[in-house]
């Protein structure tokens, strides 16, 4: 039966389509003149722009931070394999049904984030607020990223690289060797970069200037392009999206030469099914997923307004996420890549190297001979090459020291780094291993990276700032006060990215505080659309609008699998904040040269529960502020009508009308002339630029009040036979009796057949 559902659905659809292009060629002149062919090429060209236009930027998007630089240290923190699996598999059943949700709602409604929920569902309207809320904090420490990347591009103007050799080897003493404990790379990470403190509660009163100098030149350039209103052009975006690509590919295709190559590939593809029963690792999958298609923030409803159709959602969706998937991929090889060549080139190969480099210099006179190394040496463990350089007087270990080659003395594994600042160590790496001149390849390619930084803190801020000029009264009259208040905010609230425990602050919004608001988000606006406003009545007023329908697959899973999955997840990311053993991040200890695991204080855990509490406060007080300010004027003048409830005002709702034979015309003719006099009668003007039905842009401004929606929910209760995932109000039940006599004149016509 569900086969001869499909099959009578693909039918009509069909039959639909002709019926369109028929009444379309119908509608034209026989005879087009050339100039009224010309006049018609620049609309579609524009139609195509944008729809192309729109392609690119949720490309762009997922060719961000997500991808480069938060997928790589996740997958090396989760065992590789493991966690590849579980993102794929959650890709497919939460991912691209998410995404695929929002997009059509963006284009069908053509409306901001704000004004998107509020329209489906008026008493969840403050899920687009706390959106805004989500995006704000992602803003914060996206643009600390920003100030890394700057801070690598500035030091990528020196030669040699400063993180090829020691950088603090000049005021370097008798008993500090830390540098030589590690690659020069992670050194120069956690000690010039960062200058990082132990744990996160030490050096948060101490700014680092040059990070601080990067936050303040980050907010003043997204200032500048949100008060002139720049937009990215066709160029700079191809520019953004391929010019990655091909510096990623030449990282891989070099990095396929280096020592332990294959091997660390083939790590990164095991996957160990003792490993897959972890719920942290299914946590920090599915907040990934969320994160790296930009789900929740707002920013992909207003984006898809361009999009004509629902089947080309469906391929957007697809193309984006497989754009994202392959470019994690992609960079992931590349940082396992640089982890097995640190692996292959530390302990006894590193000292066996230097003693190597030694020899050589003292044959051609550039080292006195006492700097000579021990003959037995190299049978010795590594840890008595930097004993035998303490012995050593000062200036020889400084030049000892100075001439050593840029790999770790102490064994290492290939858990070499797993905090946030491994994409950067290891490309930092990656464009070192490159022929000729390494500094321009480390200019091209961080200046590559600060530019996808940049073009992603611009799309989340315009989430913010546009929502709030079209919404709130105040902004919009004065416009431009959202972009000085967001910027100057943004700065002040980023500062504390820039202490010495900065990273570690950021550790802990990006792997707690975004991840659960995200899923707060993300969930009640599934909850909006599939159960409260109705899964099925969104794929029948979406029929009705854009002649398309949705897949029954994609409503079966946004009603069974992703509202569930999302609540399963919702449950691991505050059971993560309350478990027995507490969340840990990654720490440096400088005395050891390595990274260290410290777990968070209850005080540190505390926060996140407030600010997560804080995103869930506009949801709650929305509803309460039209409660208790009862201002909404459409609530007003209906209550001062009488209200007839009749007993037809109790009969659920016909479905909406398929598409008729050609022989009923007349009948439909009928109908459509009775539902305009209905309008006529209680004076009513259709809304949404007119291309929506005026029953239907009539019943949705009755939708726009609490009260009425309560009322109606009571009602929906009472009823046994209607469908409770519709919410109709009074006054749309009188619009409906207005339409039974027409409706019963066709219903026997209609297909036996109901829209799932």
């Amino acid at each position: 039966m569900e086969f001869l559902g499909e099959l009578s659905n693909k039918t009509e659809e069909e039959h639909f389509k002709k019926l369109k292009t028929s009444s379309l060629q119908a509608s034209l002149p026989w005879k087009l003149k050339a100039k009224d062919i010309r006049a018609t090429i620049p609309q579609h060209y524009l139609v195509q722009t944008k729809q192309t236009e729109n392609l690119l930027l949720q490309v762009a998007f997922s060719v961000g931070l997500g991808s480069i630089w938060r997928y790589p240290y996740l997958c090396q923190r989760n065992g590789g394999g493991n966690f590849i699996l579980i993102h794929f598999f959650m890709l497919l059943l939460f991912g691209i049904p998410l995404l695929y949700m929002e997009m059509t709602v963006g284009q069908w409604l053509h409306v901001n984030n704000i004004q998107a929920w509020k329209q489906l569902v008026p008493w969840l309207g403050g899920v687009g607020y706390a959106s805004i809320l989500v995006c704000t904090l992602m803003s914060l420490y996206n643009s600390t990223v920003v100030s890394w990347s700057l801070s690598y591009l500035s030091n990528s103007f020196s030669y040699p690289l400063p993180w090829d050799y020691c950088p603090l080897v000049k005021n370097i003493s008798v008993t500090d060797y830390s540098c030589l404990r590690t690659v020069t790379q992670q050194y120069f990470w956690y000690q010039t970069t960062l200058q990082a403190s132990g744990h996160i509660e030490e050096g948060v009163e101490g700014l680092v200037l040059n990070l601080t100098l990067g936050i303040f030149a980050a907010w003043v350039v997204l200032f500048l392009i949100m008060i002139t209103g720049t937009q990215i052009s066709m160029p700079l975006l191809f520019l953004q999206i391929f010019l990655p690509y091909i510096l990623l590919f030449c990282f891989f295709i070099r990095g396929l030469f280096l020592e332990n190559a294959v091997a660390s590939l083939r790590r990164m593809v095991t996957t160990e099914l003792s490993a897959l029963a972890s719920l942290d690792l299914w946590r920090q999958a599915g907040g990934h997923v969320l994160y790296s298609l930009s789900l929740g923030m707002g920013t992909i409803v207003p984006f898809s307004s361009y999009n004509a159709g629902g089947n080309d959602c469906i391929k957007l969706a697809s193309i984006v996420a497989l754009v994202n998937l392959v470019t994690s991929l992609l960079t992931t090889s590349i940082v396992f890549i640089v982890l097995g060549f640190w692996a292959a080139t530390s302990g006894s190969t590193c000292v066996e190297k230097n003693v190597s480099m030694l020899m050589k210099l003292i044959s051609k006179g550039l080292l006195p001979p006492n700097a000579k190394p021990p003959e037995n040496i190299l049978l010795m463990p590594p840890i008595d090459y930097l004993d035998w350089i303490s012995t050593l007087p000062t200036y020889l270990q400084y030049q000892v020291i100075q001439h050593s080659l840029p790999c770790s003395i102490k064994v290492q594994e290939e858990q070499l780094m797993e905090g946030p600042g491994l994409a950067f160590a290891a490309f930092s790496q990656a464009v070192s291993l490159f022929p000729g001149s390494s500094s321009f390849w480390a200019i091209i390619f961080f200046l590559s990276l600060l530019i996808i930084e940049l073009a992603t803190l611009i799309k989340i801020a315009e989430a913010v700032i546009i929502p709030l000029q079209n919404s709130v009264s105040t902004f919009i009259k004065n416009p431009k006060l959202v972009p000085v208040l967001f910027c100057l905010g943004g700065f002040l609230g980023s500062l504390v990215f820039t202490s010495h425990a900065g990273s570690y602050i950021l550790s802990l919004f990006d792997d707690l505080v975004v991840p659960l608001t995200l899923v707060i988000t993300v969930t009640f606006q599934n909850m909006a659309l599939a159960w409260i406003y109705g899964a099925r009545r969104f794929r029948e007023e979406l029929f009705n609008e854009l002649g398309r329908l949705l897949w029954p697959t994609f409503t079966f899973l946004w009603c069974q699998v992703t509202l569930p999955g999302l609540l399963a997840l919702l449950g691991l990311c505050i059971a993560q904040l309350y478990h027995k053993v507490a969340p840990y991040y990654i720490a440096w200890n400088s005395s050891a040269s390595q990274e260290v695991k410290q777990p968070y204080l209850k005080r540190t855990l505390g926060w996140v529960s407030f600010l997560s509490l804080l995103t869930f406060l506009p949801i709650a007080a929305h509803p309460l502020q039209h409660w208790w300010y009862f201002e909404n004027p459409i609530v007003s003048n209906t209550l001062e009508k009488p209200l007839t409830f009749k007993k037809a005002s109790m009969v659920p709702r016909k479905p909406v009308e398929w598409p008729k034979p050609p022989e009923m015309k007349s009948t439909l003719d009928h109908q459509q002339n009775d539902s305009e006099d209905t309008l006529k009668e209680i004076n009513l003007s259709p809304s949404r630029e007119g291309h929506r039905s005026p029953w239907r842009a009539w019943k949705r401004s009755s939708q726009n009040s609490f009260i009425l929606s309560v009322v109606n929910s009571m009602l929906s209760m009472r009823s046994s036979t209607m469908d409770p995932s519709r919410l109709a109000t009074p006054d749309s039940d009188i619009a409906e009796n207005s339409e039974v006599h027409s409706e019963n004149d066709v219903e026997e016509n209609l297909p036996d057949k109901s829209v799932q």
